[in-house]
Parts: C-alpha cells; structure tokens; sequence
C-alpha cells in the first residue's frame, strides 16, 4: 500500500484526499502569493479534512471558512497559509496560538516550530482539539482551555505569536509575553466597523511596531473568565 510519511512520525495511508490538498495548494494558496517552501508542504501535508465535521469533509480544500459548532470557524486555507507565512516560524521557535479552533492552524504551525501552545476559550473546543491532535501525532502541540487575553506567561516568552479571532486591539499582555526581535500576527477590530491583519513586531530594543496587511473578517476573540 503507498503510503505518506510525515517527517513528525505519522504515516497515513494514501487517500482520496491527497490530490485535493495539491490542488488546493496550487490554485489557493501558491496562485495567490504564498511561497514559503516549509508553509507549502505543511500545507500539503495535514489533513484538513479531519479537521472539520464529517459532514463538511468533502468542502475541507475549497477555499472558504466552514462552520466547526459553538458559533467558530475554521478559516479559508489561503489566510492560513499566508498568516504562517507572515509569521516567519523557525523551527526553533515557540509559537504561542490564541484560538486553537478545530486544531487546524495549530498543526499547520507544528510542522513549522518547535513547540506550540495553543489557548482556547470555548472549553468543548478546546478539549476535542487537544484530543485530535494528540491521536493525529503533533506531539509538539499543547493545548489548554483559557482566556487568550491573558496569553500563557508561564510557558513564555514566545518567539512568534498567532491570533485566530480579532480583539479591539492586540492585548498587552500578548505583547508583554512577546520576545525581542519576535513577531506577532493576528486579525485586529470589529466585524462591523472593518478588521485588518496586522503584523507586530518586537526589535531587539523592545520597540513595537505594526502595520496593516489586508482587510480580513474573523471572528471576535472573546474575553472572560
């Protein structure tokens, strides 16, 4: 039986979904922009499908956002691809992710780093994920139910930081938790008033700055106890 072999230990036997995830990197995400070798590859590698209800499997490599239960999303491929492209992983790196979702974004990361802490506030979510990824293998992801806003200090500081639902603006103790010369990325507003993708940046100096990349649409990032 053909078989394909990830470089984290998983091997997963051919499936009919293989040719869906090349032709979904080809003609979503490298046809738009993206050209960063490793992002690619994980790209191509983890099985989205698995990552959405049963139901959704056979719209894992269209191009849009689907539904995941409790009011989420998992976003369009393409923004994953280009937010871990933006975010310059080393594999090094510790990455912290607040809004681990279906887990998708947080396997994709775990191909590109070296470890990967994940927060998510919607308890149900959270701990289904944490099993998923488990069982699929991404042994260099942790994840944990909480408050994003708060980020994760006692597993920082953080090299790169990845939010996947918009504050009003980025949390302080995000930034606190960032460290010199580490790089941020996360949709940034409301949903009525406009969003855009901002990428923040930490000189070795601890100077922040930011600039907007495109205007996106997430959903909010949710804080409370």
């Amino acid at each position: 039986m053909v078989a394909l072999v990830l470089s984290i230990g998983i091997v997963w036997a051919a499936d009919p979904y293989q040719k869906l995830r090349e032709g979904m990197v080809r003609g979503q995400i490298e046809a738009r922009g993206v050209r960063k070798r490793e992002v690619l590859e994980a790209m191509r590698l983890v099985p989205r499908h698995l990552f959405v209800p049963g139901n959704l499997a056979a719209q894992a490599y269209e191009d849009h956002p689907l539904p995941i239960g409790y009011g989420q999303t998992i976003s369009q491929p393409y923004i994953v691809a280009y937010m871990s492209e933006l975010l310059e992983v080393g594999k090094a790196d510790r990455v912290l992710e607040i809004g681990t979702g279906s887990g998708y974004q947080a396997a994709v990361l775990s191909r590109l780093a070296g470890s990967v802490f994940s927060i998510e506030i919607v308890a149900p979510l959270g701990e289904r994920s944490a099993k998923l990824l488990k069982s699929l293998g991404y042994g260099n992801v942790e994840v944990r139910v909480g408050n994003g806003y708060l980020g994760w200090p006692e597993k920082g500081p953080f090299d790169r930081i990845i939010l996947t639902a918009a504050p009003p603006e980025i949390p302080k103790a995000l930034v606190e938790q960032l460290k010199a010369s580490g790089k941020l990325v996360a949709p940034v507003g409301d949903v009525s008033l406009g969003q855009n993708l901002v990428v923040l940046e930490k000189a070795a100096s601890g100077k922040v700055t930011t600039r907007k990349v495109l205007p996106v649409r997430f959903v909010p990032m949710v804080n409370r106890d």
